[in-house]
């Protein structure tokens, strides 16, 4: 457990304000492993490339078992704090959203992301009230990154989107929550506004005519991530390079996509 609580604690230092915190998602241990080498401070999975990889599209289909058995192999295979997108928290009851939390915890998990979706703000509240009971009963730490659809799933005309999202926000924070995510927002006057009115470290997804990280950092942004952005990336890579070979007979694609590749084999090693 004091492993678990040192890297919950290097994760929210991560959040400070004056920091930003870029997250290149990883859908397995292999990508988790690469990222880290790279260079990125922590790890986030993406919950849309986790179930692609499984064979379930993304949306809660992915069975929980699966997802705890892949978080184990991410946190074994890198040295860095890891996050696990969690969705709505694979139930609306928040007593099982928080035994569902107190599994990740058991793997080593330090935070996660939860989304409000089509639900009530209440019942968003009401669950990660039952998460900070249940952490605090066990004696862990665990970061809850509250994340509101509002813009995503446009849950209100847009006129009313910043107040909505200003509103949960909010609340989401008297709850306990201690980051708010805010996913296909691009404006960068509405994320200064957030910022400035939510007291919590606010996250945002790349997007197109999404601001520069400098420029987010300077509007009061502390996360950027990159969701299932590089997992699509990846995929697309392999499209093209299975393309070429399988109707051209060439390669020159499978050999570009790994220009820069380390030796996967010598980064588990070490």
């Amino acid at each position: 457990m004091s492993a678990q609580k040192d890297q919950t604690a290097k994760f929210r230092a991560l959040h400070a304000k004056g920091n930003i915190l870029i997250l290149a998602n990883a859908w397995d241990a292999g990508s988790a492993r690469l990222l880290e080498d790279a260079g990125a401070p922590a790890i986030a999975t993406t919950s849309a490339a986790v179930a692609w990889s499984h064979g379930f599209p993304d949306g809660e289909a992915l069975p929980v078992d699966v997802l705890l058995r892949t978080v184990a192999e991410i946190v074994r295979s890198v040295k860095i704090p890891v996050s696990v997108d969690s969705e709505e928290g694979f139930s609306e009851n928040p007593a099982k959203v928080a035994d569902y939390v107190l599994k990740l915890i058991e793997r080593g998990v330090v935070g996660m992301n939860l989304e409000d979706g089509r639900g009530s703000v209440d019942l968003m509240e009401a669950k990660i009230a039952a998460i900070k009971q249940a952490v605090a009963k066990k004696g862990a730490d665990f970061f809850i990154n509250a994340r509101t659809d509002v813009y995503l799933k446009k849950l209100t005309a847009p006129e009313a989107a910043l107040d909505e999202t200003l509103m949960r926000g909010a609340r989401y924070k008297k709850a306990g929550a201690d980051g708010y995510f805010v996913p296909f927002l691009a404006d960068l006057v509405s994320f200064r506004t957030i910022a400035a009115k939510v007291d919590l470290p606010i996250n945002a997804i790349v997007v197109p005519q999404l601001a520069s990280v400098a420029e987010l950092k300077a509007a009061g942004v502390r996360r950027v991530s990159a969701g299932a952005g590089i997992g699509r990336a990846a995929l697309g890579a392999a499209r093209r390079a299975a393309k070429e070979i399988l109707e051209l007979g060439k390669y020159d694609a499978m050999f570009a996509s790994v220009e820069g590749l380390p030796n996967m084999n010598a980064l588990f090693a070490k």
